[in-house]
């Protein structure tokens, strides 16, 4: 049986990477951070999913979709980190292993940022490496995959 991939899932502007703050975000666009999962994943023999919406509907119905589709979700969910308590739902109800990224360091920004909802249903969070985050989520998704893969 074909493994499920893993949906990585990214939220509002993060389209406009590598134009928009470059100070905070760098040059590095998202279609270079899908480049940059997909050939990590390949070496790992994981599937990817790669998807943009700045729709907290559309990515709650991602996360709903992921729950038969997918073995686990990466998200940047980006400012609906800090205020959507739908997304979190939803990703309790993936019941699927989550991993958060954040491109910059969440807690050395303001302080509205310093809560992240996600975070409640996440098995990891990484911050503030940039794309590097990406495919360190991976690894480690990989990694919760294979673990709960050995228990079923």
């Amino acid at each position: 049986m074909k493994t499920k991939p893993v949906f990585v899932l990214n939220g509002p502007t993060l389209n406009l990477l590598g134009k928009r703050e470059p100070h905070i975000y760098g040059r590095v666009t998202l279609k270079d951070i899908e480049k940059m999962v997909k050939a990590r994943a390949k070496e790992l023999s994981l599937g990817i999913d790669f998807r943009q919406s700045a729709r907290e509907g559309e990515l709650i119905e991602w996360i709903l979709e992921a729950r038969d589709k997918a073995s686990g979700i990466i998200i940047n969910a980006a400012a609906y980190s800090h205020t959507s308590i739908a997304i979190l739902d939803a990703l309790k109800a993936a019941e699927l292993p989550v991993i958060e990224v954040h491109l910059s360091n969440i807690y050395k920004r303001e302080a509205f940022r310093h809560h992240s909802h996600v975070s409640a249903a996440a098995d990891g969070v990484i911050v503030g490496f940039g794309a590097l985050g990406y495919v360190m989520a991976v690894d480690a998704m990989a990694a919760l995959c294979a673990s709960r893969s050995e228990t079923q």
